[in-house]
Formats: structure tokens, sequence, C-alpha cells
């Protein structure tokens, strides 16, 4: 086969998403720059020509550093987005109604529900606290009260956070909310 590529074409890996310009031409291996700054090697049958860009002349060493330096340049910021993301991010929902935790509960007693329910909320919690989530809602659902007030002795056990009841609107009576401080590191 002919080697009709030369250097400064565009070119495209036929069975890969990769597109370049070929930089180096050593026998049957072809060196591209990729469109986003990497130096890959493909032999001249996995590629294709997209566009005849520039001639060997015209391109050199300064020229693809000058490309490679322009691309970071223009590259944005994601750490600033990331940011704006985690506090527009919903709560963290833990529905502690007995039959969303356990399939058959006809048998436990109240002192086991109740156990059980307080254990899942302090394991969520800190879950929560680990993983820096910022914000949490408990669904205790009415009733008499007792797992509300029992959460609210669990809550109060921790330094770094506040409750408050959720939203009413979307979680009734039934729900509280837990905002986490979150010391840096």
């Amino acid at each position: 086969m002919q080697n009709y590529m030369k250097t400064g074409d565009k070119v495209s890996a036929i069975d890969d998403t990769v597109t370049g310009v070929i930089t180096r031409i050593e026998g049957r291996v072809i060196t591209i720059l990729t469109d986003d700054g990497f130096e890959l090697q493909y032999s001249e049958k996995e590629l294709i020509i997209v566009e005849n860009l520039i001639s060997d002349e015209m391109l050199n060493f300064n020229q693809i550093s000058d490309i490679i330096s322009q691309k970071e340049e223009k590259k944005p910021k994601k750490a600033k987005k990331a940011r704006s993301k985690e506090r527009n991010l919903p709560p963290m929902e833990v529905d502690l109604h007995i039959h969303q935790l356990v399939n058959n509960h006809k048998r436990m007693s109240n002192y086991d529900i109740l156990s059980l329910q307080l254990d899942t909320a302090k394991r969520q919690l800190d879950f929560a606290i680990s993983k820096r989530i910022q914000k949490i809602v408990f669904i205790h659902g009415l009733g008499e009260g007792i797992l509300r007030s029992e959460l609210e002795f669990l809550f109060n056990r921790y330094d770094n956070l506040k409750f408050y009841d959720a939203d009413f609107q979307k979680y009734g009576r039934g729900a509280m909310e837990v905002y986490i401080f979150q010391n840096k590191p």
C-alpha cells in the first residue's frame, strides 16, 4: 500500500472516535496529535484522511506546542461548576416508615420497630457525614410522635448539625430536615 498520508493531514481513526493531525510518519506507524492534545500512534490502515490541513514545511514542534497551550487556556475551570451543583443538590431522603425498612414487620414488637428505625437513622446520618452530604431529610410520619422525639434526642447528640421541620408542601408534618455543618479537612 502506498503511503498517501503526509504530516499535517487531519485524520480520523476507523475503529475509534479519535481525530487529530498527523505529526510524524515512521514507516507504516503514524503519530497523530488528537483534538484533545494527546499523541497517539496508529498504523496507516487504521486511519483515514479527513482533510489536508498544512504541509510538511509548515508543521513543526513549536506550532504543536502553541496549539496545545491554546487548548489548555480555553479549558473551563471545572471546580467552580461542581461546587455550585453541590449547593443545589436535593437533600438525601431517608424514609423511616417500617414497611420501607423490612418486608414483614407483623411479628416485630413496638420496641423492635423503634430500635430499627433509630438504628437506620443513625447509620444514614453517619453515612451522610462521612460522605460530606449537607442535607438529609428523615421521613418519620405522623402518629404518636415517639419516633420524632427519639430522632430529636439522637440529633441533639451531634455538635455539627441543626434540625428543623422539612418542607411542609413536600413532606407535610411528618419529616425533619437535618443540615450538617461540614468542617474542611
